[in-house]
């Protein structure tokens, strides 16, 4: 089956996010007086939880494991320090803090180009994506993506498939036409488990993943081509 679209993961595929996300996390703790401060280590082993909220809610049983009650109260702190963070990360984005990673805008405009349709399926949030996109391609960075699907739209988050699977849907392309991109063992899983060959670029934080069962394992997407894809793509075993 030909290559028909490309499928993009996010923080950490298309840019280099996680540095801007972990000093809003900080950020947003600090205004709300949580006591709570992140450092590089701890941040890469929370990244193994996908969601900036469930990755707090993780973090507080871990820290207070006495509250067994995660009821209102801690939801509603919870909703409220992904609000400060997200604000604080959008406004890092303005401040041009996070760049498209090698190769990414390249081949985007490249595949565009060539008739490949595009889609976003990620678990980070709609606003995220929108201030990302819009400072790194311009305002009018959907003209290439014809199916953005995240957080809002997806709320089971990978390595659950459910994301790509309505990516899929939405696309109305068979998951043997496309190639996901990933940096991630989570987002691997999900798109795998949607039956997605996975190109995978790691990033400092995920280096140390599994990546078993990936389509290509590269460092960043500098000089990658669409007819690389292509015969990678061509090269590929649908999974069963």
């Amino acid at each position: 089956m030909t290559l028909q679209a490309l499928i993009f993961d996010v923080d950490g595929t298309l840019a280099d996010t996680e540095l801007a996300h972990l000093a809003a996390f900080n950020q947003a703790f600090a205004q709300e007086g949580i006591g709570w401060q992140w450092d590089v280590p701890l941040y890469t082993q929370l990244l193994e939880v996908s969601g900036g909220k469930e990755r707090m809610l993780h973090y507080w049983k871990q820290v207070r494991p006495d509250v067994t009650d995660l009821g209102n109260r801690v939801q509603a702190t919870i909703a409220r320090l992904h609000e400060l963070k997200t604000a604080a990360y959008e406004q890092a984005v303005r401040d041009g803090a996070v760049q498209l990673r090698p190769g990414v805008l390249a081949l985007i405009e490249a595949a565009h180009a060539e008739g490949l349709r595009l889609a976003i399926a990620t678990t980070t949030s709609a606003v995220n994506i929108v201030a990302l996109l819009r400072r790194a391609i311009g305002p009018d960075w959907q003209r290439f993506f014809t199916v953005v699907e995240d957080a809002s739209t997806a709320p089971r988050k990978k390595p659950d498939p459910m994301v790509y699977q309505q990516t899929l849907a939405r696309l109305a392309v068979p998951a043997a036409a496309c190639l996901a991109f990933e940096d991630s063992a989570n987002g691997l899983m999900a798109a795998r488990t949607a039956k997605l060959a996975t190109i995978v670029t790691p990033n400092d934080f995920t280096a140390h993943h599994d990546f078993t069962g990936a389509l290509r394992v590269l460092p960043d997407l500098a000089g990658v081509s669409v007819a690389q894809l292509r015969e990678w793509h061509a090269q590929s075993t649908p999974q069963p």
